[in-house]
Formats: structure tokens, sequence, C-alpha cells
């Protein structure tokens, strides 16, 4: 798939590359978004929230520690609650709950992120989180990067650990696919082809 955020004729093009991540988990996983109440944890300029309204989501909670980032589209959009300097971890759950959280908080592991979207779920609700393998490595497995890169035949044991962890957080794993492109950042750097990055959607234990 091309890194180019993709538009028809008759929309502009998306806030940003991580659209198409975001593009990629609705149709892998099958997941209906018309009518569903979200929060974007880590919303920065707006790529993940830019596709849930395309879907037909009814309202985004857009969150991040940043100001000025979410794209001035989506910042006038009625359908956006913009929530700047605000981190996702500690924020306060609005009246009612979401029925999405989806998120991408760059250097934060999962054992943290999970917990905090699902303290923001109503009952039914559901997750779909960006997994950095290369932010959820273990101290003796950091010797395994190489200029801030993970080695693309590592990312399987880490996305299985992972996994395999979700249980003890509080979520099940019911669907998991590849992001169809590579961490923007890293791929900028020489050489280097991009850290792969996992899309996992999770329900609450019990749900």
């Amino acid at each position: 798939m091309s890194d180019a955020p993709s538009k028809t004729p008759d929309e502009p093009a998306l806030a940003s590359r991580a659209g198409l991540k975001m593009q990629h988990a609705l149709q892998s996983f099958a997941f209906p978004v018309t009518g569903l109440v979200a929060a974007d944890f880590g919303c920065n300029v707006g790529g993940f929230t830019d596709v849930l309204l395309r879907a037909g989501a009814a309202k985004v909670f857009a969150v991040d520690t940043g100001y000025g980032t979410l794209a001035w589209r989506l910042r006038q959009d009625a359908r956006v609650v913009t929530m700047e300097r605000t981190n996702a971890l500690h924020a306060e759950r609005p009246e009612g709950g979401v029925d999405l959280v989806v998120l991408d908080l760059a250097w934060t592991p999962q054992r943290l992120a999970i917990p905090a979207a699902l303290r923001w779920l109503r009952p039914g609700g559901h997750i779909i989180s960006l997994v950095k393998p290369h932010y959820e490595l273990r101290d003796e497995e950091k010797a395994w990067l190489v200029q801030g890169f993970l080695p693309h035949e590592r990312v399987p044991v880490v996305v299985d650990r992972v996994r395999g962890e979700m249980p003890s957080l509080g979520a099940r794993v019911l669907a998991d696919t590849a992001s169809p492109i590579t961490g923007g950042k890293s791929a900028k750097r020489a050489g280097s082809p991009g850290n792969m990055e996992w899309l996992m959607l999770l329900a609450p234990i019990g749900a």
C-alpha cells in the first residue's frame, strides 16, 4: 500500500498517513463505526479521528498532550471534542463513556495504555490499539535495537508476548493484523525500512 494518505475526488486527503493504519484495521476487523462515540488517544494531527468520522462515528474525543497539532478541518468539525494538553493516561472519562477507544500513544507501552482505555469504555465497548513492538521490549531485549530500529524478524516474538499479556491488563484480543505501513519516524532514518507496527482489536474481559 502506498504511504500517501488516500482520497477520493469528493473528499480531502486523510489528515495524516496514520489514517491508513486505522482504515486497514476497520477493514480487516470488519468493525462498524457508524453512530459510535469514540475517543482517539494520542490523536496528534488526527489521522485516526479523520478515518473514524469518515466511517460514520457520531462523536470523537481527540486527546493529546500536545497543543495546536490537530488538523484545522477536524478542529472545526462539530463531531470532534478537542482535548489538548491532556494526558490520556489520566484524562477524566466523559459522562457515559465511549463505545470505542483507538490509540497511538507513541512511547507509551500497552501495559499503561490499555487500562486507561478500558476506563473510558461503556458496556459493550471496544479498543483498537496500535502496538509498536520497538517500544514493548524488555530490558534484556533492547540490545536488539539498531539505532531505534527493531529488525523485522524480531517482531513476531514481541507481538506474541504483548498479545499474551492482554488478559492480565483486563482485555481480550478479538483480532489483530500487521499495519500496512511502517512507522514514519523510523522510516526516515537512513537505511531503515521503518519499524513494523501491529493493530489489535480488544474487548474487556467478561464482555
